[in-house]
Order: C-alpha cells, then sequence, then structure tokens
C-alpha cells in the first residue's frame, strides 16, 4: 500500500516525534549517515543538538500530513528545504547517502514490528520526501546565496544592533520576507533574519538582531560585528504580507520583530492610497524602542499609519544613558505601559482588522492567544514560524 497505508505512516510519525522520544531514533540515523558518508559532517555544525531537533520536527510534520492524506503543503515545504539547502553545498550523492541511512535507521530502530507493510511504506515516504528535495535543488539554476560586506554597525541598545551590508548582487525579497544568515563567528551555524528595509536595486541591505541570553549567533553579531565582516545569505522564505485590498491592518512587534513589519509599511509609502495600519512597537524599557525616530518620520508624513509604544516598565534602567536617545518629537501615541498582548487587547479583539505579530515565540504566541481569545478570527492572523 506504500503512502496509502495511514497505519504504517503513524508508526513512521510515532517514531521520529520528539514529543513521543525520538532522540535515540535521530541521533542513529545521522551516527550512520557520517558513517557511510563522511564527506557530510563538514556540512553541520559541531554541535547537532539543534540540527536533530529540527530535522525531526520537520519529518514528524510531514509524515503527519501523508497520514492525513494532504500532499500540497509537504510538497511545497520539501521542494523550498531541497532550494534552501544548496546553500550547504548538498549534493546529489548526499541525498543517495541520506535516504540509505534513514531507511536503515527506520528498519533498525522499528525491528520488533518490521513487517512487508512497513518496509513499503518507509521506502515510498523516505523516496518521496528525499525525492523532492533533490529534484528541487536539481531544478534550481540560480545561486544558491549571496555574500555581501558589513559596511556598518549600530549599537542601538544594549541588546540591539542595527547592520548595514553591501550586497555583491543585488538580493530580491518580498516585503516581509525573512533569510538565513552565516556569520564569519559561527560557520556553518544559520540564523533567521528579516531584512528591515525592502529589496534594494544598488544591493543595500539592512537587519536589526537582538542579542537573545544564550544565543550565541546572536550575541556574536551584536557584540563582535565589525565593518568589513563579509556575511553569507540565502534566498528569501516567509508569506508575510499586507493585502492592500483587504482592509485595515493591525501589526503587533516585540522588539526586533519590528524588522519584518517595517519593510512592510516602508513598501506601502510607494502607493498614494493605503489601508489605516495601527502598529504596536514594543520593549521592556522605554530605551528599547529604538527606532521610534524613524517610525514618526514615516507616520508624519503617511497618515494611514498610526504608532503606539509599548513597553513593560515606565522608566529606563541606569545604562540607557549609554545608548542614543529614542524619543521622537510628539506626533505619536502616548507610551503605554504593560505586556504586549494585554495592551493590544485593551482596544478591542481587532476583529475587522488583517493582523501581523512578528517578535519571540512567546509574545508572539501571547498576543495571538489573547487576540483569539477576544474573538479576532485565527486565519486573520499572520506570524512567521515560531521554530526553525
Amino acid at each position: 500500500m506504500g503512502l496509502d497505508d495511514r497505519d504504517a505512516l503513524r508508526v513512521l510519525r510515532d517514531a521520529v516525534d520528539p514529543a513521543l522520544g525520538s532522540d535515540e531514533l535521530i541521533r542513529r540515523f545521522y551516527t550512520h549517515w557520517f558513517a557511510i558518508d563522511t564527506s557530510v559532517r563538514d556540512l553541520f555544525p559541531p554541535d547537532m543538538q539543534a540540527q536533530r531537533q529540527r530535522f525531526a520536527h520537520a519529518v514528524t510534520w510531514v509524515l503527519g500530513e501523508l497520514v492525513a492524506q494532504r500532499a500540497h503543503e509537504p510538497v511545497t515545504f520539501l521542494a523550498q528545504l531541497g532550494r534552501d539547502h544548496r546553500k550547504y553545498g548538498v549534493t546529489q550523492q548526499h541525498y543517495d547517502t541520506m535516504q540509505e541511512a534513514l531507511n536503515a535507521s527506520f528498519r533498525n530502530h522499528l525491528a520488533p514490528s518490521w513487517n512487508d507493510g512497513l518496509a513499503e511504506a518507509t521506502r515510498d515516504a523516505v523516496a518521496l520526501m528525499i525525492g523532492l528535495m533533490r529534484g528541487a535543488a536539481d531544478a534550481e539554476k540560480g545561486p544558491p546565496f549571496c555574500d555581501g560586506t558589513v559596511i556598518e554597525h549600530i549599537r542601538a541598545t544594549r541588546d540591539v544592533s542595527v547592520v548595514r551590508l553591501q550586497l555583491d548582487r543585488p538580493l530580491f525579497y518580498h516585503p516581509g520576507q525573512f533569510v538565513t544568515v552565516q556569520v564569519p563567528q559561527w560557520p556553518r551555524r544559520w540564523r533567521y533574519l528579516s531584512p528591515s528595509i525592502p529589496a534594494d536595486r544598488g544591493g543595500g541591505i539592512e537587519f536589526h538582531i537582538r542579542s537573545v541570553s544564550g544565543g550565541m549567533v546572536s550575541t556574536a553579531i551584536v557584540g563582535e560585528t565589525r565593518t568589513g565582516d563579509r556575511w553569507r545569505l540565502s534566498n528569501p522564505h516567509g508569506g508575510l504580507h499586507v493585502d492592500r485590498d483587504g482592509g485595515d491592518v493591525l501589526m503587533v512587534a516585540g522588539s526586533t520583530g519590528l524588522a519584518p513589519l517595517r519593510t512592510l509599511i516602508m513598501d506601502l509609502t510607494r502607493f498614494g492610497v493605503n489601508p489605516r495600519v495601527h502598529l504596536f512597537f514594543g520593549g521592556r524599557y522605554p530605551c528599547d524602542l529604538y527606532d521610534l525616530p524613524t517610525l514618526w518620520q514615516i507616520a508624519s508624513q503617511n497618515p494611514w499609519l498610526s504608532v503606539t509604544p509599548v513597553s513593560e516598565f515606565n522608566v529606563d534602567p541606569p545604562w540607557a544613558g549609554d545608548y542614543p536617545d529614542v524619543q521622537p518629537p510628539r506626533g505619536l501615541h502616548v507610551r503605554q505601559t504593560g505586556m504586549l498582548a494585554d495592551v493590544v487587547t485593551r482596544y478591542g479583539n481587532w476583529g475587522d482588522r488583517q493582523i501581523l505579530i512578528c517578535g519571540g515565540p512567546e509574545m508572539v504566541t501571547a498576543t495571538k492567544a489573547a487576540l483569539i481569545a477576544k474573538g479576532a478570527p485565527a486565519e486573520r492572523i499572520q506570524h512567521d514560524p515560531l521554530a526553525s
């Protein structure tokens, strides 16, 4: 039965599901793969924990979609994954050995219950996943990445940097999309970043990066980036967008989650008529609202944009004086104090708006839940994936 055997596909899905304890299977898969193809190991970072988790989550989701007999989204996802993996230097040989290792790992892990039906479903599911990635990668003729040089690094706050680069060639992306970035301090560790300006035909690009506690890459970017550093960027991903014919818009940005929303707002300034956009921009302290002057400039010339600053605390810490003053001239809404989810929902459920939420996973989850609890339709809420 192969891909039509939903019971066998459930067994495979449960075997790789991290929530059901798939650590040993995933570890054995990578060990087997590296043993039969030593060239693969150099494609991955020394610490494999995050990679194993991402792989397990991705395969679990794909198999779950196959169990539900839904093919469209897995096909799109796997094709995009194949195109994106070209940036790592993945070759056709690597796909061959990956297929061999994954089949063997499932067979060994499920040996007590292995039968012809499970073998056929495993073979077909693995062949589908590998085949879609391989085919999409082989069909893509454009370059897999774009390199650029850091031309400016601004420490906007203690935890936030604004980094501007000049790319070797223009990188074209839709407003609201994100890219993966590799920096010289951490080779082979790619981090998701959203450009904070629309695509520039001259090759300029800007990122806002917040140093996350325990985050090796973000901490290195904020603390160690120097003019002249060479960065590598992947092709763009994501579908965050504003439908100009879809009604008014609510945007909620936590810290550097502002970047993709700022890009969307800047892109809207090209048009004479736009839907009304209300942006809530939040940070821990008032000084963390690092881009209020830019937002004030945009709002002062575009009456369709309203901006409400929000901070969890009402006063700045002592170290705020070491960084630029972020207070704009009068013209924005009065700054509110509290958690973003609470402040946003004080104004109602925003159910008649297109809703875009960007920021840390906890903030996005809390704000989305609060809006839905107030009555906002879940299908009108957009945000980027909460896990990479």
